[in-house]
């Protein structure tokens, strides 16, 4: 036991993070399983470190289905050199790595969403496990913390950075600072419905400057995702003081999620037709979805429609839907 009262981490890097260079290695939590009964999961991870500096936490594949992130940092693994950084870049391209082999948001293992999972436990599933491992051990090294997201398998997104609104305002303006870097093509002052058990929370009350991303969906990715992502990343690098290179900077348009109304739910199952598009504009009490029942025929759809005024963000990507699913999200240009 330690003085949190908790065992210490199962978890044994490979790699030595406060070593200079390049180091190419794993996190290795022991996993006794039927195939494999002293097995290991083997979560991929680079160190580069170089002088004095900051330290930047990068991480995709929170969520196993979402692939703008992990391809952003194999690449930057793979490319970055010592000699670039003045200061620690960390770079975890799958945090999930059982869900990203998988291709699906929760864990196989355990059904686990590593982002709703924090702080975890050590002595907990293996997702509880990755959580407590990142809540304990790497988000004390970090200084700045930027994780990828996109819509996976059941979510379209415009591609945006985004922060939250914190109360600490000295926080908040450096991670809007870092977002505005990012230079995708829109920025977002973001809200979450759903925000017990994020990573997001966790380095924030750490007091870390942290962005995020939502950078597409439907389980893919674009070569203009990918490349939002790569440039993004360094971009941000860049803003730190981490990476001795010139930002590309590209115009982005700001966007805020003001309050709930930003969301609309399914109450009913059925056969979804959008009626606008990814960066429509939509006006209060338009309908934005149809719903179609799909048991019998004859039957009028049901309406989805817009609570505010704003611009279309997000939308439901599988033409299935079942109460509960979110249809369709909101925000204001700013």
């Amino acid at each position: 036991m330690n003085d949190t009262g908790l065992r210490p981490s199962p978890i044994t890097p490979t790699v030595d993070f406060s070593a200079v260079g390049v180091q190419h290695g794993f996190l290795r939590l022991p996993y006794s399983r039927d195939d494999s009964a002293w097995g290991s999961v083997m979560i991929p991870v680079t160190v580069i470190k170089n002088g004095e500096g900051p330290t930047a936490l990068l991480t995709g594949g929170n969520h196993g289905d979402e692939y703008e992130g992990p391809i952003a940092l194999f690449d930057l693994a793979q490319t970055l050199q010592a000699q670039d950084v003045q200061g620690r870049v960390i770079i975890v391209p799958a945090m999930n790595y059982p869900a990203f082999l998988a291709g699906t948001r929760t864990s196989p293992i355990d059904k686990g969403n590593l982002n709703r999972s924090f702080p975890g436990r050590p002595d907990g599933t293996v997702t509880q496990k990755i959580a407590d491992y990142f809540q304990r051990e790497l988000l004390p090294l970090a200084d700045i913390v930027l994780d990828f997201h996109s819509g996976g398998r059941t979510l379209d997104f415009l591609p945006f950075c985004a922060a939250h609104v914190l109360s600490d305002k000295k926080q908040e303006a450096r991670s809007f600072e870092l977002v505005e870097a990012f230079s995708a093509p829109y920025s977002m002052r973001m809200l979450e419905i759903d925000a017990v058990g994020m990573y997001d929370t966790a380095a924030e009350e750490m007091g870390k400057i942290f962005i995020t991303t939502e950078l597409g969906g439907g389980g893919t990715a674009t070569a203009k995702s990918a490349g939002i992502a790569k440039r993004g990343v360094r971009n941000v690098l860049a803003k730190a003081g981490i990476l001795k290179v010139s930002a590309e900077v590209a115009p982005t348009q700001w966007l805020d999620m003001p309050d709930g109304d930003c969301f609309c739910f399914a109450e009913d199952a059925g056969l979804v037709e959008p009626c606008f598009d990814l960066g429509d504009a939509v006006k209060k009490g338009e309908a934005v979805a149809l719903i179609h029942a799909v048991g019998r025929t004859g039957q009028r759809p049901v309406e989805i429609r817009a609570k505010m005024d704003g611009l279309l963000c997000a939308r439901h990507f599988p033409g299935l839907v079942k109460p509960g699913d979110c249809v369709a999200v909101f925000a204001v240009t700013v």
